[in-house]
């Protein structure tokens, strides 16, 4: 009876392995086509009775504006470039403010952001946080800085159904995503911690001054320099 849980338990190891390796590789050539995200905010709008909406078009990293990569680095993740996955130091801070007050503030890097956008589903649990963990060790193993960065900014929601640089830029701007400048970049980045409830043309004053620090800080940036 132990012998054969353990070859079962073995085997659905052994799949789950085989399935998250080989869709991390397979993503890591093409396009990601949708997200679970994408699926779950569709089938929200169908339960309230709205007419589904999913603006999601992807491309090439070229074609994204260095502005806007600086402005969520700047925002999100300021140890992208240097960190392995996880920024132990941001984690620390983000625990510590959460034992201070209500409002709870993640740590989570560019890299578990893709992780958990491309490969899982919403909400917090352990399970969740720990194929997170697992799924953030994979990419950054099998996939370069820069295709995490594409993925990211082609995948992540910016909008009420709207998804990715190149449909936010759309969306938002009326224009390529390449040809946003530090501003535009920066009131897409500042709306990110809640881009269903913030506009990035009719700022508030939470994303105003989230703008005006993060074009600050993309202005002073300097060069990208994936490694």
């Amino acid at each position: 009876m132990f012998r054969r849980l353990f070859r079962f338990l073995f085997k659905i190891l052994l799949g789950f392995l085989i399935l998250s390796i080989g869709s991390v590789l397979l993503f890591k050539f093409v396009p990601v086509p949708v997200t679970p995200l994408m699926l779950f905010r569709s089938a929200e709008m169908l339960i309230d009775g709205k007419s589904v909406r999913m603006k999601h078009d992807w491309v090439s990293l070229e074609k994204i504006n260095p502005n806007l990569q600086k402005a969520v680095i700047v925002s999100e993740d300021g140890h992208f470039l240097s960190h392995n996955g996880f920024d132990l130091t941001a984690i620390k801070k983000a625990y510590e403010n959460n034992q201070k007050g209500k409002r709870i503030k993640g740590g989570s890097t560019i890299s578990q952001q893709t992780a958990k956008n491309v490969f899982l589903w919403q909400g917090r649990s352990y399970v969740r946080k720990g194929l997170e963990a697992y799924f953030t060790v994979l990419i950054e193993l099998l996939w370069s800085k820069e295709r995490i960065m594409e993925v990211y900014l082609n995948s992540i929601e910016m909008g009420d159904g709207v998804y990715g640089a190149q449909a936010a830029s759309q969306f938002w701007y009326h224009k390529d995503a390449s040809k946003l400048t530090v501003n535009e970049a920066a009131g897409i980045a500042a709306i990110l911690p809640s881009p269903r409830r913030y506009n990035p043309v009719k700022s508030g004053p939470y994303v105003s001054k989230r703008k005006s620090v993060i074009s600050r800080y993309i202005r002073s940036y300097g060069p990208l320099n994936y490694r």
